[in-house]
């Protein structure tokens, strides 16, 4: 499936790679300054501390080791903008997966530093059409390190919320992928040509059925910055307090996105 059957966006497999091992090496520098106190800390992820934060941002990457250990699927089946809907089902196994990794890897640096020569192995390892079978279908290595960046930008933020005076830097390309995964996963989840999704520099769609806008100004315009735009994408941020705060513009009788969101939770 592609947004308004147009073909999938395609990624820079060298500058996607690039861009994963570059926002995990911004959070494994951040993690070496946190202090026992601050790991105990509480998030906005339910009853997950800091710590267990940590170990799921690595488990994210790790998931790429338990899906290459798995038979090679015969096609792939799924775009990858259909993995944002295919998150939630697994939440509970993935909660009760992170504090076991939280209990099992007490030095938090050690554990990152594993993951990040492992990640490094496989990418050279494997090439990247290589099929994976993934909690969302059958998609290439490369897909799929698409995603990975949607979850270390995403839990980033979180880590920073979480910590006062914190300030994990976002690498730009992880944030530009993550961005316009998550741009086309609104085209999917509404099809149409009626409203134009801008998200500066990085990602303009059209979605929501009606019509179809051909020049000139669009009817019906949203847009806002790139990281307001993951926050309201992942529900770290609700459509109207985006609103109310000015954080997203919205004009057009089409233009309310707040019954289609969030798209990954």
């Amino acid at each position: 499936m592609s947004p308004a059957g147009k073909r999938p966006r395609s990624y820079d497999p060298v500058r996607t790679r690039a861009a994963v091992l570059a926002q995990f090496g911004q959070v494994r520098d951040a993690v070496r300054t946190l202090t026992d106190e601050q790991l105990a800390l509480p998030t906005r992820l339910g009853d997950w501390s800091v710590r267990e934060l940590v170990a799921h941002i690595g488990m994210a990457l790790t998931a790429l080791h338990r899906a290459v250990e798995r038979p090679a699927p015969a096609r792939q089946d799924v775009q990858v903008a259909e993995w944002v809907f295919a998150t939630a089902g697994n939440a509970a196994a993935i909660a009760d997966f992170t504090r076991g990794l939280a209990a099992d890897h007490p030095d938090l640096d050690a554990y990152l530093a594993d993951v990040d020569e492992s990640l490094r192995a496989l990418l050279a390892e494997h090439p990247g059409s290589r099929l994976l079978e993934t909690n969302a279908g059958a998609l290439p290595l490369d897909d799929y390190l698409v995603t990975r960046t949607v979850e270390l930008v995403v839990h980033t933020d979180d880590l920073n919320a979480a910590v006062s005076g914190l300030a994990v830097p976002y690498d730009r390309q992880a944030l530009a992928a993550a961005t316009r995964l998550l741009a086309d996963a609104l085209a999917v989840k509404a099809p149409g040509g009626s409203t134009e999704v801008r998200v500066p520099p990085y990602a303009v769609v059209q979605c929501v059925e009606g019509p179809r806008h051909t020049r000139g100004t669009p009817p019906n315009v949203v847009e806002t910055d790139p990281l307001t735009w993951v926050r309201l994408a992942t529900g770290r941020l609700a459509w109207t307090d985006a609103v109310a705060e000015a954080q997203v513009s919205a004009s057009g009788e089409r233009a309310d996105l707040g019954g289609l969101l969030p798209l990954l939770s």
